[in-house]
């Protein structure tokens, strides 16, 4: 019994760091507990009275053996294992890849979806200005995606701004060429001609 303690008290001032220390023999009629000493953490150890030495110490695992002519007793010792940093990192950097991309994706397919309605709007000669409004709806939507990819920053807010602005003059310039809309300087100039005239 006393080897047992001594074994253990030496094993107890190691550096690594254990979970749970348990010795379990065919005689459990006496069994006693080891508090925590410096900086090894022992949960519980139980041990019976029948063991004699304490063999090895490797690799997180206690052997103890009993008398020569008795079994082999195994104390498993398993050291709390830091997670490996990079890793977790490496999985942290694939789920915001995949969040971010499908968070670009809805905003260019909202763009495409925008730009598609715009370029039929115009190649049309017979359009209707209320035809806009179901463009203005769409791009709605794909300033909404814009701007929720920036928000969770899958898109620099400049690159949003600047897709944002695409869409807004590519809408001008259907105005524009169906006459619904009159720029200011152009306004200006033609009633400047009018008046000199």
């Amino acid at each position: 019994m006393a080897t047992i303690v001594q074994c253990l008290s030496s094993c107890a001032s190691l550096n690594s760091k254990f979970k749970v220390l348990s010795l379990k023999g065919a005689s459990s009629s006496s069994t006693s507990s080891l508090s925590t000493r410096r900086g090894a953490v022992c949960s519980s150890l139980s041990f019976s009275q029948s063991v004699s030495q304490c063999v090895a110490f490797s690799s997180g695992n206690l052997w103890v053996q009993k008398n020569p002519s008795r079994q082999l007793i195994v104390c498993e010792a398993a050291p709390t294992k830091k997670a490996d940093s990079a890793a977790k990192r490496a999985r942290q950097a694939e789920k915001r890849r995949v969040y971010n991309k499908s968070k670009k994706s809805e905003a260019r397919t909202r763009m495409k979806k925008v730009l598609e309605a715009l370029d039929g709007l115009k190649k049309k000669p017979d359009a209707q200005a209320d035809e806009i409004v179901t463009v203005e709806k769409l791009i709605g939507e794909a300033y909404s995606a814009i701007d929720k990819a920036v928000k969770v920053r899958a898109l620099h807010k400049n690159t949003g701004a600047r897709r944002k602005s695409r869409l807004a003059r590519r809408k001008k310039a259907v105005l524009i060429h169906h006459g619904w809309y009159v720029p200011d300087s152009v306004a200006a100039v033609t009633e400047a001609v009018t008046m000199a005239a």
